[in-house]
């Protein structure tokens, strides 16, 4: 059916970016219900950062094929699936398997790519748009004229949440190191520096009256501030503990005392919501129900991106091949944007 041969990336065990491996096999067959998609682009999340030191909390046993997320061209649908579906670009969420040239999905989880906007593109914003699209209009919900706190402002999610809230005419501050203050400038972002600023004291002389939402990425101490600078009727959305992401002893530990803590303030009659933001939860529980929403939020994005209200960051594109060039690049902590792999 295809001469091309399968390509994927393998995650042996806890390694460094070198020890991935390269594997050659034969290209899977649709199952029922499943497409066959020729992967176009895949990229490197803070996931797979996680994932290669055994601290992402549900990642599988190892060996596996990581990627978080891909885009490419349906080749073939199994039975049962609308044939015409074939020939189509797609984009996927789907937590492993991404890192493969071919890779099968769920026909019910793919959501289509409009035409003009290329799979690099497409890609930068597949996770990292859901992620920001779901915690600004679904957990925080803001609204026009109100005033947020985004940390890490330049980062995978950071940039697109920032560039969302501006289109819903949302004022952002954002935290970023001094080198990406300017780019924060240009966009209309108010930059702090958390390296060597005091953050919540800056935040509070530019919000006195306390900051509408925040999104905090960091956790662990970072989570405890944000909640402080809170407005009543504030949001503070954690969406993951970056602050644990070298450090040894239990994966779950930093996540569940972050739960805690969420658990302790929502009870607290102070008219402030916490969230603890996971792109999975209720997938388990409703699959239809997270099938029709990532559909219908992953298609909003795609929309901002085709009107411009969203810039695709590709810090840079690499081949599959290059994976651990990728993953130190991406790790490195010198690029804004997302580094892509593609086959």
């Amino acid at each position: 059916m295809n001469a091309e041969g399968l390509v994927e990336v393998v995650l042996p065990g806890k390694v460094e970016p070198e020890g991935l491996e390269i594997r050659h096999g034969a290209v899977p067959a649709a199952g029922p219900g499943q497409v066959l998609i020729r992967m176009e682009a895949t990229g490197v999340s803070f996931a797979e950062q996680q994932m290669r030191r055994g601290r992402y909390y549900d990642q599988p046993a190892f060996p596996f094929v990581p990627g978080y997320d891909l885009v490419g061209t349906v080749l073939t649908t199994g039975e049962g699936v609308e044939p015409a579906l074939a020939g189509t670009r797609v984009a996927a969420l789907v937590k492993v398997g991404g890192w493969a040239s071919h890779v099968l999905v769920d026909a019910a989880d793919v959501v289509p790519v409009p035409d003009g906007i290329g799979p690099a593109e497409a890609e930068t914003v597949v996770v990292n748009g859901i992620t920001a699209w779901q915690m600004l209009h679904r957990k925080a919900r803001v609204r026009a004229g109100q005033t947020i706190l985004v940390h890490g402002a330049n980062g995978g999610v950071g940039s697109v949440l920032v560039q969302l809230a501006q289109a819903a005419d949302v004022k952002v501050i954002g935290t970023a190191s001094a080198r990406h203050h300017d780019a924060l400038r240009e966009r209309g972002v108010i930059p702090v520096d958390y390296r060597t600023e005091d953050v919540a004291a800056r935040v509070r002389e530019l919000a006195p009256a306390g900051v509408d939402a925040v999104f905090d990425h960091v956790g662990g101490r970072s989570a405890v501030d944000s909640w402080h600078l809170l407005a009543p009727g504030g949001t503070l959305v954690s969406y993951g503990s970056a602050s644990t992401r070298d450090g040894e002893g239990s994966k779950q530990w930093p996540v569940l005392k972050l739960l805690g803590r969420v658990w302790l303030w929502n009870a607290l009659p102070n008219r402030r919501r916490a969230y603890f933001f996971n792109v999975w939860a209720g997938r388990a529980l409703a699959k239809n129900r997270f099938r029709a929403q990532l559909r219908a939020d992953l298609t909003q994005v795609f929309g901002a991106l085709q009107r411009g209200d969203v810039t695709a960051q590709i810090a840079a594109q690499l081949p599959l091949t290059r994976v651990a060039d990728a993953l130190r690049l991406a790790e490195s902590g010198t690029v804004a944007g997302k580094v892509v792999l593609n086959p």
